[in-house]
């Protein structure tokens, strides 16, 4: 590995919201903002490369609340097969980009760009080449991911991120980063009213 190798960034912002009710969650005020776009920042504001959003091209909003935010937009036509598509794109854009990603989900708007730089700063040291983001000692996310395990988590498949991933990894760990923000995610219209309190 090099000496600083490079790490890149993805949002993942593709997802139905089947759990959240009729409208797109990722659309859902928190804080005045849509929460993807808070996601979004969260990765742009972390001291990484690149950084992209995967939405899907049947939910134009998604992108349209990402305007400004300088990231690329991929569309990811076949998002209502799965997470696993999204990733699957995700590591298409950054394989040649970067020696590792960071992957992020647009439904958690309160984890702080530092602890992307905690993830980030962990893999330059050599803590592994798969890390999520831990609080309380709970497994959490974002998970970084060195480019070794590209293939295998593009070729994940269904409605699975990277966990089997990241599980089968032998050198896998969870950096504590002292953000909750790591765990509060917004499945439902009750998550996000307990978020926004």
């Amino acid at each position: 590995m090099r000496g600083d190798p490079s790490v890149a960034g993805v949002l993942l912002a593709a997802g139905d919201s089947h759990r959240f009710g009729e409208c797109d969650k990722l659309l859902a005020t928190f804080d005045g903002e849509p929460l993807v776009r808070h996601a979004a920042r969260t990765l742009v504001e972390a001291d990484i490369g690149s950084t992209a959003a995967v939405v899907d091209p049947e939910s134009p909003a998604v992108a349209d609340a990402l305007a400004g935010v300088d990231l690329a937009v991929v569309e990811n036509p076949d998002a209502a097969a799965g997470q696993a598509t999204s990733v699957r794109c995700g590591v298409r854009w950054a394989r040649d980009r970067a020696d590792a990603v960071v992957f992020a989900l647009g439904d958690m708007p309160r984890v702080d760009p530092g602890t992307v730089d905690r993830l980030a700063e962990a893999y330059r040291a050599g803590r592994g080449s798969a890390l999520a983001a831990g609080y309380d000692g709970q497994r959490g996310n974002p998970v970084l991911f060195d480019a070794r395990h590209f293939d295998a988590l593009a070729a994940v498949e269904g409605d699975r991120g990277g966990r089997g991933v990241f599980e089968r990894a032998d050198d896998a760990a969870v950096v504590e980063t002292g953000d909750p923000g790591v765990l509060a995610d917004v499945d439902t219209t009750a998550d996000l009213i307990a978020l926004r309190q």
